[in-house]
């Protein structure tokens, strides 16, 4: 037995209307018959009204039943306040002049263009809220969402800001306009909650330089695995609403202001670690080759001690920040 606590999904049917065209028709039909019927009064007699009456009243009537439908457009039929399908085929069609125009109300925040803005005195903004029809039109166009930089903690608790923007369309019309109150803002509240999650998953960078953290996966370095990681995190959200996620991207990355200059300088202290490390070894690479060099064209032999003031010497050369500068040794090591 189902959990009565547990929303079901509503379910989508597509149906099929009537043509517009031959409804026009005969709508002027109807207007053209109620005139005439007033214009021959003087032969029908008094009657005359009460037949033209009933031709003008399914005129007007049936002329409420027109509407029409742009490519990847649907409507959603609602009779007296249940649900009787979905239309989603382009063109001029004609339904029961009854089904309803809107499918409910909602609350809009919005900030007045004048008394709304910020003044030199520092006043806050004056949001207001209006009511305003939802239609019963429903676009299955891709939507883009790009989020506003949010400031959150990453896996390690530094705090980032991050931003996305996520691609997503209307896949199911019925859950859309009846298993949430508005499915735009449904979309954007759930994808910044989602930004947030994904964020606190992963570090931002790597932490310190072992070879066990070389594989993790880091909002800055791995963006293809973060960008699924996202777009299947929005898609559990948003499947509630109908709606399919095609594509979601990080497009602002970055650390909070307060600890970005301390962490500007750990990466080029790590960048300066990094480069001194691949010098060093390749300078005692060179060095190897050099010793091994003359010994084996017999140039010159050298004892332990004098190696040692040369492997000195070409380490200094090699690892310098400056260019070195010849010192002629007019002597000897022992003297």
């Amino acid at each position: 037995m189902p959990d009565p606590l547990v929303q079901l999904p509503t379910a989508e049917r597509m149906v099929d209307v009537a043509s517009g065209w031959p409804m026009l028709c005969l709508n002027f039909a109807l207007w053209i018959a109620g005139v005439l019927i007033i214009g021959l009064q003087h032969r029908i007699g008094a009657s005359a009204p009460a037949i033209a009456a009933p031709c003008f009243l399914a005129a007007f009537v049936t002329l409420m039943g027109f509407f029409t439908l742009q490519p990847n457009t649907a409507r959603v039929l609602i009779l007296f306040g249940a649900y009787k399908g979905t239309v989603s085929k382009p063109g001029f069609h004609w339904a029961n002049p009854f089904y309803s125009r809107s499918r409910g109300t909602a609350k809009k925040d919005y900030t007045p263009s004048e008394s709304g803005k910020r003044s030199g005195s520092g006043q806050r903004q004056n949001t207001q809220s209006s009511v305003q029809w939802i239609s019963t039109k429903l676009s299955l166009r891709a939507h883009n969402f790009s989020s506003d930089p949010l400031k959150v903690n990453d896996k390690r608790g530094n705090p980032v800001e991050i931003a996305a923007v996520v691609v997503w369309r209307i896949a199911n019309t019925a859950q859309a306009a009846f298993d949430v109150e508005d499915y735009t803002s449904y979309v954007e509240i759930q994808s910044e909650s989602a930004i947030r999650s994904i964020a606190s998953r992963y570090a931002y960078d790597h932490g310190t330089q072992d070879a066990a953290n070389e594989t993790e996966v880091t909002l800055r370095g791995g963006a293809d695995e973060v960008a699924l990681a996202l777009k299947e995190e929005l898609q559990a959200r948003l499947i509630k609403a109908g709606v399919m996620v095609e594509e979601a991207r990080l497009t602002h990355l970055a650390y909070a202001p307060e600890i970005a200059p301390a962490m500007l300088r750990r990466q080029q202290a790590e960048a300066i670690i990094a480069a001194r490390k691949i010098i060093v070894t390749n300078a005692v690479s060179m060095v190897h080759m050099a010793l091994d060099e003359l010994d084996a064209k017999d140039v010159v032999h050298l004892d332990d001690e004098r190696k040692a003031a040369m492997v000195s010497n070409l380490l200094v050369v090699l690892c310098g920040n400056s260019e070195a500068t010849p010192v002629i040794n007019t002597g000897t090591l022992y003297t």
